[in-house]
């Protein structure tokens, strides 16, 4: 229903330099001759300018112009003078508007140019993953919170390795290129422990060292208080099990085929990636089942920090109760929940959001 009334106004957008120009002829055809529909033609190129090519808006303009000169053809007993001015007014309003056209457009150029840019940057940086990795079916979504932005401090990576299926899903402090950055490091860092290293416990402190090299090279704030709050998976392959390392991140949930929904809180509270200047202590990998049809699903919380009209924040472990019919494709089970996110914040969600989610088939 919204998208139907969305192209009704844009028709009607589309629509009203010509309807200006009729409302003109009009105004100027039921009103006394010392009344003029001048200020309609003028404004009817104007307002094609930003919405015409810019063979569109000269055409326009000419139509102007040239229904303006057709009604005062007939009309001898108006003053010469104000019939020349208003001509006038009209032909050089059309040719203000030509070179406004022609400015937009280049804009719009630029624009594209960089929207271009920025997508081939999120492909580079979050490649999206195979459909299929290690038996396991797998989708990944990024949700940019700006209408047209492409990236941002948001991760997410998925490896196969020798110890099974491993994936990082994080949320960089900070946004921006110094944001993109981080998540170019921690994002590479992954990938090589993902295959080097024997356990996730190890895979996280890879990690943690990646970031205190990084903080080094950085300064002002980035330096004093940059993070990174994640969560590690790793999927053995063929064991039914997931482990995970969670490091100040939202929980995780599992989703099982009858539509239950269970969260992964970790059972210790650790501090984010990039602070262990602040407590050090062992990562210790937590384990939980993972049959035959379950959906793990790994979030930032652009997610669950999403609010309505009345500042209530998006619950997904409710939202997703019971729906064991949608699940049954990460793919689908990702549009859906990024949809309905959408709705719950009518569409201005704050942050932006990163979900993997990995079905055991």
């Amino acid at each position: 229903m919204e998208e139907r009334r969305i192209s009704h106004a844009r028709r009607f957008v589309r629509l009203l330099p010509a309807l200006l120009i009729a409302a003109g002829c009009g105004y100027d055809y039921v009103t006394p001759t010392d009344f003029t529909g001048a200020p309609f033609f003028t404004a009817a190129p104007l307002v094609a300018a930003p919405l015409y090519s810019q063979r569109g808006t000269v055409l326009t303009g000419v139509v102007a112009v040239g229904a303006l000169l057709l009604l005062r053809a007939g009309l001898d007993d108006l003053p010469r003078a104000g019939v020349i001015t208003e001509l006038v007014t009209v032909a050089t309003v059309s040719v203000l508007a030509v070179l406004i056209n022609v400015l937009v457009r280049r804009s719009d150029a630029r624009l594209a140019s960089a929207r271009a840019i920025a997508e081939a940057a999120q492909r580079a940086v979050l490649p999206e993953p195979a459909e299929r990795i290690g038996g396991f079916q797998i989708a990944a979504r990024y949700e940019a919170a700006q209408e047209g932005a492409f990236i941002g401090g948001d991760l997410y990576a998925v490896q196969d390795s020798p110890h099974g299926v491993r994936l990082v899903v994080g949320d960089v402090r900070g946004k921006g290129m110094g944001a993109v950055g981080i998540v170019a490091v921690v994002i590479g860092a992954f990938r090589e422990a993902a295959e080097q290293e024997t356990t996730l416990e190890a895979v996280a402190q890879r990690l943690e060292r990646a970031l205190a090299r990084e903080r080094t090279r950085r300064e002002g704030v980035e330096a004093a208080e940059g993070f990174t709050t994640a969560v590690l998976a790793e999927l053995p392959h063929g064991d039914g099990i997931v482990r995970l390392v969670n490091r100040g991140h939202p929980p995780p949930l599992l989703l099982y085929a009858d539509g239950t929904v269970c969260a992964l809180p970790a059972p210790e509270p650790a501090l984010p990636l990039g602070m262990r200047e602040l407590g050090a202590w062992p990562d210790r990998a937590q384990e939980a089942g993972f049959p035959t049809g379950a959906t793990l699903l790994v979030y930032t919380d652009g997610l669950s920090e999403a609010r309505d009209g009345d500042d209530r924040f998006y619950d997904p472990e409710t939202g997703l109760a019971g729906r064991a019919n949608a699940r049954r494709e990460p793919t689908a089970l990702l549009g859906a929940l990024a949809a309905e996110v959408r709705r719950h914040s009518g569409g201005g969600m704050a942050d932006d959001m990163a979900l993997i989610a990995v079905r055991r088939p």
